[in-house]
């Protein structure tokens, strides 16, 4: 079964991932921010990340620089924000 981890601040966006990932036979891991999205990654090792760029605190740009100090796992980035340098710096 394939690992995912969705990474967002909003409940309701998680929930509704988490329902629709398990229901399509993923297993799926959430986590509400920066911090916790590194600590579960390193614990899971998931096979796909799907990710809010717009997290508080330690944003989403940092996780990504996160993750990629040990891992390639793919990640999917998911965000509301408009500035186009944000998603290409992602």
């Amino acid at each position: 079964m394939m690992r995912i981890l969705v990474v967002d601040d909003d409940a309701r966006i998680l929930k509704t991932l988490r329902i629709n990932l398990a229901a399509r036979g993923y297993e799926v891991f959430l986590a509400e921010s920066g911090p916790e999205a590194l600590d579960v990654a390193a614990r899971v090792k998931p096979e796909l990340v799907v990710l809010d760029l717009g997290l508080p605190g330690v944003g989403g740009i940092r996780v990504i620089e996160g993750l990629r100090g040990w891992t390639e796992v793919p990640i999917l980035v998911v965000s509301g924000r408009t500035d186009s340098a944000d998603k290409v710096d992602a």
